[in-house]
């Protein structure tokens, strides 16, 4: 098998990572390079699109040069992604004008709320297509070669892609995403998601058991189920069976116990008790919940739509703990958002004190045009004063975090084996349940990559346990 990379961009968690394509390039006549932006929905969305390229005669490459069609999977999210991608399309520009065959096409979020800008204005790409529409993909690079720039950015109430196989683009054969819904129905106000990706719809649940049998059985060991919002999964059969997503989440831990289960995002409003006890019912879903919080003062979570209270969060919080006492919890604050007070920024502080997040990402307000905190609000907060709020966001939970890993020193956790850290290949990477890093040195050849040990921490840093491997009496 030949590597081939895709690269792999998160503007908004500050990683970046490259991934093999399981095809043998050599065997297709036509070249294309991909990157993405953003979350893993995105990551995500670039296997469907791999697949469907596939189809069509396409082999993957990492050289930009090789390729006669270049692809950025783009996030809207923070107006950094959006200049991030502008930089890369300017580059890209000058490898184009080397060869003028190439085609540039931007897909996703970006794509579809700057179609006209990037097509006539700035004339950087030759093909537009949004997270709805990409299975029209062939079609449009057919016009392009044409000699026309061809757009297709609709939105969709049915589109699922899942009778689409992806091609996966994974960086270690031992986790993958599986999408189980598209779109949001959560109006954020600071959000661009809704108007990017549509409204919300669940994927057939027989599509997504499938996909995980398969996985399982290519020899895949940990799957995360995708959604902008898993907790609403709601599927109704064709005769008639319904499944929540403590239903889909219960029948995919079931497909055997050495399958891990991970799932992301959670909205608050939205998980249940019965997602917790099912949680707490199997091991092999693990103990880790993401639940975005954005602001820890009840004005502004009204002001953004969230839906909930201050105190309705720490309750759900408390609910969590008290049904799984060993759930790692993280989340996502934004600071500065329009007209937070100081007072109200001390009270994001001091929530973050309260629930003791084991991670979170943390960002300062960017008003994203579109939303609807653009079209009702100011965004009166001085960018000085959302920068110190963010330092201070960010000092809480960087002295949080460091607590938190450390009360892990002398514990043992079971760990799925992910690869070669990133510092030596003497030692071994991988997560415990609660998501946190593990390292560790290599004790021998019989182990590899998808194996389970258990390692008991030594050591830790604010983001990284480091311990050795044990064995269980």
């Amino acid at each position: 098998m030949t590597e081939v990379l895709h690269k792999v961009v998160d503007e908004s968690r500050q990683g970046e990572a490259y991934a093999p394509f399981v095809n043998d390039p050599n065997q297709f006549h036509k070249k294309f390079y991909i990157e993405s932006y953003g979350c893993a929905m995105n990551f995500s969305d670039s296997e469907i699109i791999a697949s469907i390229l596939h189809e069509e005669g396409y082999g993957p490459t990492r050289e930009v040069e090789e390729a006669s069609l270049v692809l950025l999977n783009t996030c809207s999210i923070r107006d950094k992604a959006e200049q991030t991608i502008r930089t890369r399309l300017q580059a890209f520009k000058k490898v184009k004008e080397r060869n003028p065959g190439m085609l540039i096409g931007v897909l996703g979020c970006m794509a579809e709320r700057l179609k006209a800008k990037l097509l006539e204005e700035e004339r950087l790409v030759d093909i537009v297509v949004g997270p709805d529409a990409y299975r029209s993909l062939p079609g449009l690079i057919a016009e392009t070669e044409g000699g026309q720039k061809s757009v297709n950015v609709l939105l969709s109430r049915e589109e699922t892609y899942g009778d689409i196989a992806p091609v996966r683009l994974d960086s270690n054969g031992v986790t993958s995403f599986v999408s189980i819904m598209r779109g949001c129905n959560n109006m954020c106000t600071f959000c661009v998601v809704p108007f990017t990706r549509g409204r919300e719809r669940s994927r057939d649940a027989e599509s997504i058991l499938n996909e995980c049998r398969v996985l399982f059985e290519q020899g895949y060991k940990e799957i995360t189920l995708l959604g902008q919002n898993v907790d609403s999964y709601y599927y109704t059969s064709a005769d008639g069976v319904d499944a929540t997503f403590a239903h889909l989440l219960e029948r995919v831990a079931l497909i055997s116990p050495l399958l891990r289960v991970r799932f992301s995002t959670s909205h608050p409003k939205d998980i249940t008790d019965d997602v917790l006890y099912t949680m707490a019912k199997y091991h092999n879903i693990c103990k880790y919940i993401h639940l975005p919080v954005q602001s820890g003062n009840t004005r502004i979570l009204q002001q953004m739509n969230r839906t909930y209270t201050r105190e309705w969060y720490l309750h759900k919080v408390q609910r969590i703990r008290t049904i799984m006492p060993d759930c790692g919890i993280s989340t996502d604050v934004i600071s500065g958002f329009c007209t937070e007070t100081e007072e109200e920024h001390q009270d994001t502080l001091s929530l973050m004190q309260v629930c003791n997040f084991d991670m979170a990402y943390m960002y300062s307000y960017s008003e994203r045009p579109g939303t609807l905190a653009a079209r009702r609000f100011t965004d009166d907060v001085p960018e000085p004063v959302k920068s110190r709020r963010l330092a201070e966001i960010i000092k809480v939970q960087k002295d949080n975090q460091a607590i938190s890993y450390k009360l892990d020193i002398g514990k043992t956790f079971e760990v799925l084996i992910e690869g070669n850290s990133k510092k030596s290949e003497n030692d071994w990477c991988g997560r415990s349940t609660q998501n946190k890093v593990i390292v560790f040195p290599k004790v021998g050849n019989d182990l590899k990559k998808g194996d389970y040990v258990h390692v008991k921490v030594l050591q830790a840093t604010s983001a990284t346990l480091i311990g050795e491997i044990v064995e269980l009496n």
